[in-house]
């Protein structure tokens, strides 16, 4: 019978995903380095929604760079101005929403992207993280004497939580179109209501 079926019958990967989907925004969550942005880029691309970027958001609506929000207000402030821009973009979709690495540490903000959304964590290990931020200079966490250790001691704090995600890909060294199919055949394995299968 399967012989019968022409490929125009049969779903796409992306055509499933979006399905179960639905109406809800796709949540990228997990550490600077994880590939949130890029991957969340085409994993849009690939459902025909559109891509926000909270951080781009967020310098936006503030006109100040996410540098320069610490500098001058601190981590605190800096966190809940990011509270209230996922929660108003949580309001409309769908969509794929990046965000920033510490977005999923607020329980706020958490559980603004739980009820507004289907949140993916991007897990990656240390050394892969590491190859990807080490080549800029602008993640105001790391402007450590040891960022390395600092990056491992969020990863510490923030893989727990990480794990409260709805789902969970591994981000590693593979090519970024077989990343993105990975979180779409992630989003086709769960069941319409957003529980994982």
């Amino acid at each position: 019978m399967s012989d019968l079926l022409t490929s125009a019958a049969v779903p796409s990967l992306a055509q499933n995903a979006r399905a179960v989907l639905g109406k809800r925004n796709l949540v990228f969550v997990g550490l600077m380095g994880a590939g949130k942005s890029v991957i969340g880029r085409m994993v849009a691309q690939n459902l025909s929604i559109p891509f926000i970027d909270t951080d781009a958001e967020i310098e936006g609506v503030s006109r100040m760079t996410i540098a320069e929000l610490f500098a001058a207000y601190g981590e605190n402030e800096f966190r809940a101005l990011e509270a209230r821009v996922i929660g108003r973009l949580l309001k409309g979709g769908p969509r794929v929403i990046s965000t920033g690495g510490g977005a999923f540490i607020n329980e706020n903000t958490r559980r603004l992207i739980k009820e507004g959304g289907l949140s993916v964590w991007l897990n990656a290990d240390l050394d892969i993280l590491w190859e990807r931020v080490s080549k800029r200079d602008h993640r105001p966490l790391l402007k450590t004497e040891n960022p390395k250790a600092t990056l491992e001691n969020l990863m510490n704090q923030r893989y727990p939580i990480y794990a409260e995600a709805d789902l969970t890909v591994q981000s590693g060294n593979i090519r970024k179109d077989a990343m993105a199919n990975a979180v779409l055949a992630a989003i086709a394995g769960c069941s319409k209501e957003g529980d994982p299968s």
